[in-house]
């Protein structure tokens, strides 16, 4: 029986709403533009969420990065020179396995960036000069062939593996094991292929990261041996540590830090990078911008809300008439109320899933014509719909509440 009455109650709701389609229309612009801004703002953060996790995942969550710096300024990199000749080396890293606890993997790579000729086909690839231990280091499978060994880096033998796209652009209808690639005047075999790697590049923290696609890896020593490092150039551009139990990173990169400052005897020529920390500076940056954007988004809402307690206050003096009519065959109070009450949070409610569309469509446009990664979650849709039934309850609660208290009589003599 009850629920047959709540069901009265919201048809009369929806009647009078049908009643005045253009006013509950016009009335629900500002929660369906509040709600599809909300959205809109959410898929923007995010879309910018999942993204760091996906680079820290490609960089490492428990790993150590110690990058090459380049010096621009002329009268810096000299004395930077002065202090430490030989940038960061093989040594380095050899120094991080020794003194450092937990350390699982340190892995030395040299970076260039090169044309690679394969017959007459060409491609600009980023040259990964590394121990084969960064195969493990990096989740590298290979779909085709083999890795690097350290048979191959004891050897110095001239062999390679190519990056998915690297394969592509080189070797696009043909297998590519065993064929030669030239890299300047230099010969390398093709023993291996690296599968496809779905991190492809991005920024987090001002730290570039490579499309790992484009790489081509040789064993570290061969091209050392191949390719000596020139004046301003160390051994090696990056050294990675990977660490056995997460919680030491901060205590590590500081011990990282002390070897340095000691073993390159204070010159600026390398920056310590922790991942984890980067991926908090990102949390704390982006928290605030969601912050920033939500309170923007939420003027609309409140404008929506004011919009739809001035139009329910509109209707029950247009209907004050009816409402008498009501209480003198019987409804009480809280009927009253709770027809307004309801017909408030019909008008938020509809605004909320037209806002809940156009805010799919808002963050697809921004997706496609900024260039942004944008994600929609379902708890910012859940919510956005739970806000607006919230601003109808709110909004709605006076007018409904005025109109239960209106006294039947004069209602009744109301023209």
């Amino acid at each position: 029986m009850h629920f047959k009455v709540e069901i009265e109650h919201l048809r009369a709701a929806w009647d009078g709403l049908r009643s005045h389609r253009l006013r509950s229309g016009l009335t629900t612009i500002g929660v369906v533009f509040g709600v599809a801004a909300v959205i809109g703002m959410t898929s923007i953060g995010e879309g910018a969420r999942r993204e760091a996790l996906r680079l820290i995942e490609l960089m490492g969550a428990s790993n150590i990065i110690i990058d090459e710096v380049s010096i621009d300024d002329a009268k810096m990199r000299q004395e930077t020179l002065e202090k430490n000749p030989n940038g960061l080396t093989i040594a380095d890293a050899d120094a991080i396995r020794q003194i450092v606890p937990d350390v699982v993997r340190v892995v030395p790579l040299r970076m260039t960036d090169q044309v690679v000729a394969a017959g007459s086909r060409t491609a600009k690839l980023k040259i990964v000069a590394a121990t084969p231990e960064v195969f493990d280091l990096q989740h590298i499978d290979i779909t085709a062939g083999r890795r690097l060994t350290p048979m191959d880096e004891a050897s110095f033998q001239r062999v390679c593996v190519l990056g998915a796209s690297a394969r592509r652009e080189l070797f696009p209808l043909e297998n590519p094991i065993g064929k030669p690639v030239r890299i300047g005047t230099h010969i390398l075999t093709v023993v291996g292929v690296a599968d496809w790697r779905i991190a492809q590049g991005g920024q987090i923290g001002g730290v570039q990261l490579r499309d790992e696609n484009l790489d081509l890896y040789v064993p570290l020593q061969t091209s050392l041996k191949r390719v000596p490092p020139s004046a301003s150039l160390g051994e090696v551009t990056r050294i990675i540590v990977q660490l056995q139990n997460p919680d030491r990173l901060a205590v590590s990169a500081q011990l990282i830090g002390r070897i340095f400052e000691r073993r390159h005897r204070g010159a600026p020529d390398y920056q310590i990078i922790v991942p984890e920390e980067l991926l908090r500076q990102h949390q704390s940056t982006q928290r605030i911008f969601n912050i920033v954007m939500g309170a923007i988004a939420s003027i609309s809402l409140l404008v929506g809300g004011i919009g739809i307690m001035n139009i329910m206050l509109a209707s029950v003096l247009e209907r004050t008439r009816e409402i008498g009519i009501r209480r003198a065959v019987g409804a009480r109070r809280a009927d009253i109320a709770r027809q307004f009450l309801l017909e408030a949070v019909l008008l938020s409610l509809i605004g909320g899933l037209i806002g809940v569309g156009l805010g799919f469509a808002l963050a697809k446009g921004i997706s496609l014509y900024a260039g942004w990664e944008t994600a929609v979650s379902v708890w910012s849709v859940l919510a956005a719909v739970a806000v607006s039934a919230g601003v109808g309850i709110l909004f709605g609660y006076f007018p409904a509440r005025r109109a239960a208290r209106l006294d039947p009589i004069e209602a009744l003599r109301y023209e």
